[in-house]
Formats: structure tokens, sequence, C-alpha cells
């Protein structure tokens, strides 16, 4: 039985989805203004353990990701989301591109890292600027129930009226204007904008690239009615789970709820899967710092994208993880270890019941990656046959992700390039074993592997493979 932290009862609970065998998923994504970096792809990573250990359950797994292309404002990192520039046209003046480019440019630069660290694409990427007119509907739906109101720079939502509202965050301990100033029009000091109305050309301000025509005037969406608009739509107005960064806990994934379940008076989801924050060097990531590191900065330094996804994988994804160069090494080396084990195993046949069981066990509770990489491991070193180690260690890479079958045959290949002279001493090597000098044989295997080259005795013969 898979277990899950729910954020929302705060507590461990046993999964069970809406409608069985149906999974239906929803994971926050990137603002598209600029690179994601390594602490983004570590909720992007736990989100996709978190699809392969249900399909690895059996479940039928439906999956949305959004990009957040327009509405996500740059007074969200000091605490209020609806004040400041919009990031997209932000990033346009800086690049000197329009908004529309800096959006796609992004957005592709995040699917190929997507790729590179072998998540699997969810059923869509679901834009918001591709969404406008079901985010408009979602705000008259709400403006009909009385849960919304208009003021001289948008449309917002009345947290007031919505009981519980913050269910999800420790809001209470937020106070008004400790981090921003106070917008003296809004009725209550959380209340939050649902539709931004653009800067009037008359005052001045340049023009919106990103803006529509509404009910309200021309304008833009606020940033936290995307995910709900396009979450109802492509899984329903109650779905299974939506997944996230920890930092989405405190204003953003409240407020979906509020608008979702304002809107339709049912539950919006039933769990919240969140991640815990990436630290550098025991530091806050940040610009400032130069140390939010993207995958492409590692790339350059030679690092395998997937030992990166190895790294992910040793701390549990609700604990706060400490990226580090000599960790990303240490990663890096293991996970080499690991093919080049693999690369000497027989094909796969019959697999080890044990290890399988106790891997699906640490899965099974909470994704539990560490204790089920220290199942992988404890199965590698174990004396099954190499057969059955395959067998098994292949059906787990459908949850780890890490390409074992593919990378392990590549290096089988890589190493299996051998010299003519190497050949002609194994050849020499096997006629001594034949007629039972073992003493000469052990001596031609010693000119090998001064050569570089070490052999193996297996079941289907000897194999030969560089150091």
């Amino acid at each position: 039985m898979l277990k899950l932290y729910n954020s929302l009862s705060r507590k461990i609970e046993e999964f069970e989805p809406i409608n069985p065998p149906f999974v239906h998923m929803y994971t926050c994504g990137p603002t598209v203004y600029d690179f994601a970096h390594i602490g983004n792809f570590r909720t992007y990573t736990t989100a996709d353990f978190l699809v392969r250990v249900l399909k690895y359950n059996s479940y039928d797994v439906e999956y949305v990701m959004n990009l957040t292309d327009v509405g996500h404002l740059t007074g969200d990192n000091l605490g209020d989301a609806d004040l400041g520039e919009d990031r997209m046209e932000k990033a346009d003046k800086k690049e000197g591109k329009t908004a529309w480019d800096i959006a796609k440019f992004y957005a592709d630069a995040f699917i190929r890292d997507f790729d590179l660290l072998n998540l699997e694409r969810p059923k869509l990427f679901a834009k918001a600027t591709d969404h406008i007119k079901e985010q408009i509907d979602l705000v008259r739906r709400l403006e009909k129930r009385g849960f919304a109101y208009q003021i001289s720079d948008g449309v917002y939502f009345d947290t007031s009226k919505f009981k519980n509202y913050g269910k999800l965050s420790d809001m209470d301990q937020v106070k008004e204007g400790a981090r921003v100033e106070i917008n003296p029009e809004k009725r209550n000091p959380r209340d939050f904008a649902l539709w931004k109305f653009s800067p009037s050309t008359g005052s001045g301000s340049a023009k919106r690239q990103m803006e529509w025509d509404s009910p309200w005037g021309v304008g833009f969406p606020g940033w936290h009615i995307e995910c709900s608009a396009m979450g109802m739509k492509y899984l329903g107005e109650s779905f299974d789970i939506h997944a996230g960064g920890v930092d989405l806990k405190q204003t953003h994934h409240p407020n979906e709820i509020a608008q979702a379940e304002a809107a339709t008076g049912k539950q919006f989801v039933k769990y919240w899967v969140h991640s815990a924050f990436v630290q550098v060097q025991g530091e806050r990531m940040s610009k400032s710092l130069g140390n939010n590191y993207k995958l492409y900065d590692l790339m350059k330094q030679d690092y395998d994208p997937l030992a990166l996804r190895y790294l992910y994988m040793q701390t549990h994804y609700r604990q706060e993880m400490n990226f580090t160069f000599p960790a990303l090494d240490a990663a890096a080396s293991a996970y080499r270890k690991l093919l080049t084990e693999v690369a000497k195993w027989d094909r796969p046949e019959v697999g080890c019941a044990e290890y399988e069981g106790r891997f699906l066990e640490a899965i099974n509770d909470d994704l539990n990656m560490p204790k089920a990489l220290a199942v992988v491991w404890e199965l590698v070193k174990s004396d099954n046959p190499t057969r059955c180690k395959a067998a098994s260690l292949f059906r787990m890479d459908q949850v780890l992700g890490l390409n074992l079958q593919k990378g392990s045959a590549a290096i089988a290949t890589e190493k299996q390039v051998v010299p003519e002279a190497v050949k002609e001493l194994l050849a020499e090597r096997e006629a001594l074993r034949k007629i039972r000098k073992y003493s000469q044989a052990d001596q031609v295997r010693k000119r090998i592997e001064e050569l570089g080259y070490e052999i193996e005795d297996v079941e289907k013969g000897t194999r030969v493979r560089k150091r």
C-alpha cells in the first residue's frame, strides 16, 4: 500500500485515489523567464518519482504540468505576488526580445533539461497564455458566487468569504505589511488578484506585450488563477494529487484551493505533496550569491545529468538537501560504478523476489528513495546470479529512471573493443586451460592485465574488458 505525506492533513496517509485505478496529478511547473535551476529540478524530479511509483503500483496516471508564461509578478519575492513587474515583461527588457520569444526560448530550454534528467513527460505542458478563456471563465464564476470584487488595479478574491482560507499553510502567522506595502483598496490584506488591469498608456507606462480583453477591461490573469483553471480543465473539478515546491505551500497553493473550491463547492485536491528546498554549500540558493546552478553549468563540467538525478535520490524529498560538488562527484562515481557493474552481468531472466519486495516497500513509504537506493546496492552486492539481479534491477529502474539497461550496454560496448594482441593472449590462455596447464594460463592472464585489460570467467565463457 502506497503511503504519502499529505501537506493538507500534515500526516502520512494511505493513498486512496478518487476513482481507482485512475490517478489524476498536477505539478506546478516553472515561470519561463529564465533557466530552471537545480533547486527547481529537485521538485520536478520528486514529481517524476511519484509518477513512476504510481505506475509501478499499477495505477493509470493522467499527469499535467503548467508553464507560467504570464502574470507572475516580481513582488512574489517580497511576499506579495500582486505587486511589481511581470517577470516575462521584465525579462524582455533585459534580453532585448519580445515577451513571447522569452517564453518560447525558456520553455524549450526547460523541456530539453527535463528530458536530459530522464523525467517522464506529462500528458501536457499547459501554458497559461493558451488558457486565457478558461481563466476568465473561472473569475466570472467566482464573481457570480460573490467571491470577487473590483478595485482600481484589478479584480480580487475576497478571502474573508472563503471558510478556512489558508488551511494548507501557516498564513495566520503572516502579518500584513511585514515585508511589502499595504494596498489600501483591498478589503482584506490577504486578498489576491484574479485579473490585473494593464497600466494606462496615458500615464506614461509602456504598453504591455501580453494583455487581453476581458469583461472587466484590458489586462492579464493573476498568477494563481492559471493552475486552478487548467487543473480543473484537464483533471476534473476534484482530482487526486497536486505536487510542487515547499515555497508554493504558503500562498500560491492556498490561493489555488480558495479559487477552485469557492467556484465549485467541492474539494479541489485530495493529496498535496511538497518537496523541500535545496541549499548550496549550506547557503540558500540565489542569483545574488551566484550559486543557483543550472543543469548546463554542471554539464559544462562534464557531469552526466543522471548523476544529478542519482544525487537527488540520496536525500528524502521532504528533507532540505545540501548540494556540494564533492557530493555530486560521489554521486557521479557511484552511478558510473553501478553501470560498470551491470555491464558485466548476464542477460536478465528471473528476478530476486526478496529484493523487489523490499524495494517496493521503500518506495511506497512516502517515496523513500534513499532507502530504495540502499536496497539496490544490497542487490548488486548479493550472491544471486547476475541474470536474476539484472531482471530485478531493470524492473526497479522503472522508478529510478537511471537508464541502467541502456547505460550499462553502452559501457559494455565501449569496453569490448579488444586489441588483436589481447585476443591472441586470450586464445593462448584458453588453449592452456583446456589441457589443464592452469599455472601457465595464469601467467598469460597476468600479461593481459599488464596490457590494461581484465578478464572474468563466467558461465558462458570468458569476458574481457578494459580497466
